[in-house]
């Protein structure tokens, strides 16, 4: 059918969006130019609903920093979260996202939301002002298998020393030079 628009997430929203295994992130850069940025997010307890018009999920170190530094730079941020299994929906929530780094206050409190998970760098707040849906009949049908484990055995295989260097490394600017993690951050 038709798509809605909601100020919030209501209960019956706020299920849906529990209960998917996967998300998407899009974000990008002020202006005109640079890359839109697109991340797929799983893992069980990775999102959680704050409240009406805010959700959060815990963002895990990888090759790429553009959702931090898009975050920072202008604060625009999408969720999208697709039906793969039941009957057909796509939500999306737009809004202002806001990075809570592991140095700022408040950011013990905010991770104990989350199961226990390695290697984070930062939970990413999302204040929603809209929520839309659509009708999701172009997703397919895919029966979920279960969470990978590969995240944890790399950053196990790094340790804490080697997860600082691969920020520093990888996770200083973005693939437009906005600014990433700096070092105190890493």
């Amino acid at each position: 059918g038709m798509g809605k628009r909601f100020d919030s997430l209501n209960d019956t929203l706020t299920g849906f969006v529990l209960r998917q295994q996967v998300f998407f992130v899009a974000t990008a850069p002020a202006g005109g130019g640079g890359h839109v940025n697109v991340s797929p997010k799983g893992l069980a307890g990775s999102l959680v609903v704050i409240d009406r018009s805010t959700v959060a999920y815990v963002d895990v170190t990888g090759s790429g920093v553009e959702t931090i530094a898009h975050v920072r730079d202008n604060g625009r941020i999408t969720l999208m979260f697709c039906a793969f299994e039941g009957p057909p929906l796509i939500v999306r929530l737009y809004g202002r996202g806001e990075t809570v780094l592991p140095d700022d206050p408040g950011f013990d409190e905010m991770l104990a939301r989350f199961p226990d998970r390695k290697a984070v760098r930062a939970v990413i707040v999302v204040h929603v002002d809209e929520v839309r849906t659509a009708c999701g009949y172009g997703v397919p049908l895919m029966s979920y298998e279960g969470d990978r484990d590969d995240q944890e055995r790399w950053a196990d295989r790094k340790g804490e020393a080697g997860l600082v260097d691969y920020r520093v490394e990888k996770n200083s600017v973005s693939l437009d030079g906005l600014p990433g993690l700096k070092a105190e951050h890493t």
